[in-house]
């Protein structure tokens, strides 16, 4: 009979990638897959194979939302709990893997209750709430950033971050360094895009010298409530630039690429690093523990990346950054391949092996 290994992922696009890259690895070998995520996080699903069947579970956290909403939380997580545990009574996994996020405190719980073998991925360079709450009590840890800052007593195994198959299709992709034609730039913001880089980044295009910006293709992700005045500064500078709330062919946007401007989110720079590709890195300044700058610092430390934080991003700081790449072929392409150095396109494979000896 088939193994049966069972995927709990919190609702944005930083946990759930890695969760696909690793149920697609699992199907490949035979086993069957659930994933089990709330209402958010199904929004994020769609990327996953068809054979994997989405479990959506009540939950909640008492760490956001209004005074009502933190009172009902621990009821919510109480039903999730007790739904998750008949769904493993009547159909046991072999194995819970967990990566992150408060929907995936629910099947942790079960399967905690039922003795079932647990473990965690944790994909950021600063262990998350949910994470850090189980992290003493699963059989391993996995970890996709490295160095990650554990809790007291946690040992962490290092396997880098899963990244989807579309983005091991472009794994060292050749770079076609910036010269005389077409330029590409991306900006990403994450998976629920970015209002500071909406604010910034077309601004500091529009500054960037007649000739190179007339050779110029961008191609931006911005939230809905952004994407008019977006369009609008890159239409006044004359800047070919396609603006979308989600794109899904990022994998392919930045093996086009020559130059990333995004966000540090875990995924973003797995995939950066897989595909190799120069960029400039924005960490979030809200981020727990600051793990965005964690996740940047070991690409800006290689070569790979320039880090910006958000205390002095502005045009005028960006554009200087942007023209210190673009007008640099070599620099631009020692950048891109410090990123491929870096890179670990085996990462869900590595953690597959660690799935099947705890399963065993």
């Amino acid at each position: 009979m088939a193994k049966y290994a069972l995927i709990a992922a919190g609702g944005t696009g930083g946990h759930m990638f890695p969760a696909q890259a690793l149920a697609e690895v699992l199907l490949a070998n035979g086993w069957r897959v659930s994933l089990s995520t709330d209402d958010r996080g199904a929004r994020y699903a769609s990327g996953f194979p068809d054979q994997v069947k989405r479990e959506i579970v009540s939950s909640a956290t008492t760490a956001r939302g209004g005074h009502l909403q933190q009172l009902a939380a621990p009821f919510k997580i109480a039903a999730g709990v007790l739904a998750a545990r008949r769904a493993f009574r009547a159909d046991r996994p072999d194995i819970v893997v967990g990566f992150g996020g408060y929907p995936t405190v629910p099947a942790m719980t079960a399967a905690g209750m039922l003795r079932i073998p647990r473990m965690i991925h944790e994909q950021n360079g600063v262990m998350g709430r949910v994470n850090s709450l189980f992290a003493k009590r699963v059989d391993k840890v996995a970890c996709g950033t490295w160095p990650t800052e554990l809790p007291d007593g946690v040992e962490g195994i290092h396997t880098g971050n899963p990244v989807r198959a579309a983005v091991k299709e472009q794994a060292g992709a050749v770079y076609l360094p910036p010269g005389d034609g077409a330029v590409n730039i991306v900006v990403i913001g994450g998976s629920q895009g970015a209002r500071i880089l909406s604010d910034v980044v077309p601004a500091a295009i529009a500054i960037l010298p007649d000739d190179l910006r007339a050779r110029l293709r961008v191609a931006h992700q911005a939230r809905a409530e952004d994407h008019d005045r977006v369009a609008a500064t890159y239409e006044q500078a004359g800047i070919d630039a396609e603006i979308r709330p989600f794109f899904d062919n990022v994998p392919q946007l930045f093996a086009d690429a020559q130059l990333v401007v995004a966000r540090s989110g875990a995924s973003t720079a797995a995939d950066l690093t897989v595909i190799g590709r120069p960029s400039i890195l924005v960490p979030l300044a809200i981020a727990t523990g600051d793990h965005q700058s964690a996740n940047a610092r070991p690409l800006a430390d290689a070569g790979a990346a320039l880090m910006l934080p958000e205390s002095i991003l502005d045009p005028e700081t960006l554009t200087r950054d942007m023209l210190a790449v673009l007008t640099d072929p070599d620099r631009a392409a020692g950048m891109a391949a410090a990123a491929l150095s870096l890179g670990r396109p085996d990462a869900a494979q590595r953690l597959y092996e660690i799935v099947t000896e705890i399963a065993a």
